[in-house]
């Protein structure tokens, strides 16, 4: 990977109370895509796709957003499904899949939704990258309408200690009827069994964990944490406020006012298979979509004035909540 960049923008904030994307969460997503749009041009990237997620599909003004995005970064976005998104998460992560593993469970926690996917970990290594990103062995998903942003903005009228056992309830009560659908609590018995976690809560979660001075995704990614060790973690971030949240090198004060939501995420999910570790991912939907760029199948392009353009920059992809 030659650059990244990633920013908070809070694009679903008061979504749930409106129906609409209001004007201060635009403006925020407004400036990081002209950040954005501007370094895709200083690198003379080739080929761009860019994709739009859980706010997108919501907002009754998600479409305008989209077109005043293309007005004035010259950017074009593409809403995604939610299936889609699983989809892409899981490819992103699929080489963190234990080799012995018989099922697992992917869990991606956004601002406005959370993807959950049951997975044939069997199938998965017999297929590869190649037949996953032609049909990804998903057995049973789920699109969860709680997000950081969401689970955060409904019960921000309660102050901690009595919002985070109602996010946790409301949480759980998604999570188990999917569950018990799609008989996930049995798939995840076995001992190999296990959970990739991948979205900024597991990782910030994690960076707490393995007690980091700051933020290294080598310290980070692929690497394991057991229920009762994160659990601890996770209670201690609770217990310590948004105040006390901000002080951790690895949270912030951007993502301190979210996390409490974002544990109640992870400890609904983790319910279900609480013998089973997590493996942390600090990669997915956008890692999906650059391996679906460079490996998926090729759309033929016309050729211009008979000749093919053979010096097209890099390829990039750019995700919008």
């Amino acid at each position: 990977m030659v650059d990244s960049h990633s920013q908070i923008a809070r694009l679903g904030e008061g979504l749930a109370q409106t129906g609409r994307l209001s004007e201060p969460a635009m403006n925020r997503a407004y400036n990081a895509l002209d950040a954005i749009a501007k370094k895709l041009k200083a690198r003379r990237v080739g080929r761009i796709r860019c994709i739009a997620t859980e706010a997108c599909r919501k907002a009754e003004n998600g479409g305008e957003f989209i077109q005043t995005i293309q007005e004035r970064t010259g950017l074009s976005f593409k809403v995604i499904g939610a299936q889609e998104e699983a989809r892409l998460a899981l490819i992103g992560c699929h080489n963190l899949i234990h080799p012995k593993a018989e099922h697992i469970l992917v869990l991606d926690i956004g601002g406005g939704s959370t993807e959950l996917s049951l997975v044939d970990a069997a199938k998965a290594r017999e297929l590869g990258l190649k037949g996953m990103l032609h049909k990804p062995p998903i057995k049973a998903w789920t699109s969860i309408p709680l997000g950081v942003v969401t689970l955060t903005e409904a019960f921000s009228h309660l102050d901690e200690a009595e919002a985070y056992p109602q996010m946790l309830e409301k949480a759980k009560d998604y999570v188990e009827r999917w569950a018990e659908k799609h008989g996930v609590r049995e798939a995840l018995s076995s001992e190999t069994a296990h959970i990739i976690g991948t979205s900024g809560t597991v990782t910030c979660v994690a960076g707490v964990y393995f007690g980091l001075e700051r933020y290294r995704r080598d310290l980070v990614d692929g690497k394991w944490m057991s229920h009762e060790g994160c659990h601890a973690t996770m209670t201690e971030l609770i217990e310590a406020g948004p105040e006390g949240r901000a002080d951790f090198p690895t949270i912030g004060e951007d993502r301190a006012g979210l996390m409490l939501a974002g544990c109640a995420l992870v400890e609904a999910v983790w319910a279900l298979a609480p013998q089973a570790r997590m493996r942390v991912a600090d990669r997915g939907l956008r890692e999906g979509l650059l391996l679906s760029m460079m490996r998926g199948p090729k759309k033929r392009r016309r050729r211009r004035g008979g000749r093919r353009n053979r010096k097209a920059g890099p390829a990039t992809e750019v995700e919008a909540g």
